[in-house]
């Protein structure tokens, strides 16, 4: 009796969550084609209440997507003997929210006392290619209540699980958060060339060979043919 007694006191000593927040995609997945040229995303959703909507300190909708979590080598070119080569090299991970925390330096040799060049001179290279993006003030929150943004996948964009946050923030602080994933793959032809190059290199490798000989022998054909004509 005691440990129901005690067990009921724990649930109604619960806090209730004043708001929450809820959301949607449009789509939740992005088939890569041979046409592919990027994707767009609508990102949707509501707050919900049990209690009457504050206005101090007023409300903010923070939605973030990320990609999978991938090593990059970043090289710094110097010059040696009156060529450029590469020197030094740091490894950057991905991760938290914002692009400045998403990517940090690890693995830098202790010679090296400007590591955080090689992550902003990566940040640039990817924001320049539209894999990196901050769009600040590009979510609409309508009486704070409903909210809706749009994310654009680019050409060039990387296969793999991209999870896409919302976050909910009063004072700068996170009240709530919600989490799901886009799936984004090579399908058709594509995929099936992608799984041989990484399965069966050597056959791939022929195939290639194969199909190279064949447009070039093709397109010598062709060239003949309206020579004549």
């Amino acid at each position: 009796m005691r440990a129901l007694l005690l067990l009921l006191l724990s649930l109604v000593a619960l806090p209730l969550r004043a708001e929450e927040v809820v959301m949607g995609l449009s789509k939740d997945s992005v088939n890569i084609t041979a046409d592919f040229d990027g994707s767009e995303i609508l990102i949707f959703g509501a707050v919900k209440r049990e209690a009457p909507i504050r206005s101090d300190p007023p409300l903010q909708v923070i939605v973030t997507v990320a990609g999978p979590v991938t090593p990059a080598t970043v090289w710094r070119k110097e010059r040696r003997l009156g060529i450029w080569v590469n020197t030094d090299a740091v490894e950057d991970l991905r991760h938290r929210v914002s692009v400045a925390r998403a990517i940090r330096s690890v693995g830098a040799p202790m010679s090296i006392e400007d590591s955080q060049s090689f992550t902003d001179a990566l940040i640039r290279l990817r924001e320049s290619k539209g894999l990196y993006q901050q769009r600040p003030n590009t979510v609409e929150l309508r009486e704070s209540t409903l909210f809706d943004t749009a994310i654009s996948m680019p050409a060039n964009i990387v296969e793999g699980e991209y999870t896409t946050r919302v976050y909910l923030t009063r004072g700068g602080r996170v009240v709530s958060q919600h989490a799901s994933v886009i799936q984004v793959g090579k399908v058709g032809l594509e995929r099936w060339l992608y799984n041989l190059s990484r399965n069966q290199p050597p056959l791939y490798g022929l195939l290639s060979l194969v199909i190279a000989i064949a447009a070039g022998w093709g397109a010598s054909a062709a060239f003949r043919a309206l020579k004549s004509g």
